[in-house]
């Protein structure tokens, strides 16, 4: 623990509702991924016809300079944590806002043209990014210092990310039913509703004193890269992110041009991969009680690939095998969504940064989950286009390279975390000076 730093008590939550009242601004702030990141890049390249490579570029981009920005995001985080609770959900009002008008922005553009539309695309994604990056570390940090056990912090990203997975599905669901702009009126509901919601959570704990100084400081920008323990988790959730953003970027083109599907049958898939997920929570809750965080972790990254592995071997028109395998990744997505987010509360605390900068590993965390959404996008893509693979081709060779993008590599990826995660939290090597060799 560094030596000012004030351990911030573990906050109990006695009501029923204390949970859901945190979570469910969880809700909205996962159902804007989904169109953000997998319905806007298909809509582009699609729709308004911009070049695949150029979509993918222009994504990779924007979510550089977005991730670049989140470390700097953590540390307004931890300033307005210094002040009244009321600085922080009116900041979070005003990103919220800043939200709902990006992305109506970039489903309904006000100009046309491959140039102007690319220009637009890149500027609406910005803002809308950078507002979704401010709530997601401010919602994060509010839990994060609500403190607790291993189990206790579990429970506590599980509401957040539990309402995710219902956003994700309502996004899906609406997206593939209804079209952008009734998606768009729910989002900006459900947006207003989980603002209200938080005003009403329960409050996290005060420190004994307030540090100031620290929140202030540029060094507290860069102080969780230099502990160890957060690198070596960061390496982990890092490689894990890649491996499941890469099937996110190419799912919508597998699913039309490599299994022949319809749109509701998409929709059906979506909706069966995250609500099995939200039903797996409780089973990986107890798995953690048993096993504790990181071997209940792993074992979720070897359910994913012995589930997942499967899907390039289909072809056109294996719909119910397709699904099959989406309602069993999803029980693996659980894992996923509520180990990594506890393991990190967990070290924060440990480092005694809880109620103090856990805003700065916030930042960090974040980053690494805009990066792999960068690589995914910037990498998947354009390396599909030099494949020969277009959307709506039926070429064979160019089918067959689409199934090993979205199910060989990210297996691969999920096996290298696995690795990682054995060998550097689980069984990490003891220090050189352990093994008798001089530092």
């Amino acid at each position: 623990m560094t030596p000012l730093a004030t351990p911030a008590r573990a906050v109990p939550l006695p009501r029923w509702w204390s949970g859901p009242a945190y979570g469910l601004l969880g809700l909205p702030l996962a159902f804007v991924a989904l169109p953000l990141y997998v319905v806007l890049p298909h809509y582009y390249a699609t729709e308004l016809a911009l070049p695949l490579a150029s979509v993918g570029a222009l994504l990779m981009l924007v979510r550089l300079l977005d991730a670049a920005a989140e470390p700097l995001l953590g540390r307004l985080s931890d300033r307005l944590y210094q002040g009244p609770l009321r600085a922080v959900l009116w900041v979070a009002g005003g990103s919220a806002l800043v939200q709902v008008l990006g992305l109506s922005g970039l489903f309904f553009p006000a100009v046309q043209g491959p140039q102007a539309l690319a220009a637009w695309m890149v500027a609406g994604l910005l803002l809308t990014c950078l507002a979704h990056s401010q709530l997601v570390i401010a919602h994060q940090a509010w839990g994060v210092r609500l403190g607790g056990d291993a189990l206790q912090r579990s429970r506590v990203v599980a509401w957040r990310e539990g309402p995710g997975l219902i956003g994700v599905v309502t996004a899906s669901a609406l997206s593939v039913a209804w079209g952008a702009g009734p998606m768009l009126v729910v989002f900006a509901l459900s947006l207003l509703a989980g603002w209200l919601a938080l005003w009403w959570a329960p409050r996290p704990a005060a420190p004994a004193q307030r540090d100031l100084s620290a929140a202030f400081a540029w060094a507290t920008v860069w102080q969780p890269l230099r502990q160890p323990a957060f690198r070596r988790l960061l390496a982990v959730f890092l490689c894990n992110g890649i491996a499941s953003a890469v099937p996110a970027a190419l799912m919508l083109f597998f699913a039309q041009d490599r299994l022949q599907a319809t749109q509701a049958q998409i929709a059906l898939f979506l909706v069966l991969y995250f609500v099995s997920g939200a039903l797996s929570m409780p089973g990986w809750l107890r798995a953690v009680r048993r096993w504790g965080l990181e071997r209940a972790w792993l074992g979720g990254m070897l359910l994913a690939v012995a589930c997942f592995g499967w899907t390039t071997l289909l072809g056109s028109g294996q719909i119910a095998a397709f699904a099959w395998i989406c309602a069993l990744s999803g029980i693996a997505l659980g894992a996923d969504l509520a180990l990594p987010g506890a393991l990190l509360a967990r070290l924060v605390e440990r480092q005694g940064a809880q109620g103090r900068s856990e805003g700065a590993y916030l930042g960090w965390w974040n980053l690494a989950t805009k990066l792999n959404l960068a690589l995914a996008a910037g990498a998947a893509l354009p390396l599909l286009q030099w494949l020969g693979y277009s959307p709506g081709i039926q070429d064979a060779h160019a089918l067959q390279r689409l199934a090993w993008a979205y199910a060989l590599l990210p297996c691969a990826l999920k096996l290298l975390a696995a690795g990682l995660l054995y060998r550097l939290l689980i069984h990490p090597s003891p220090p050189l000076h352990d093994q008798g060799v001089s530092p």
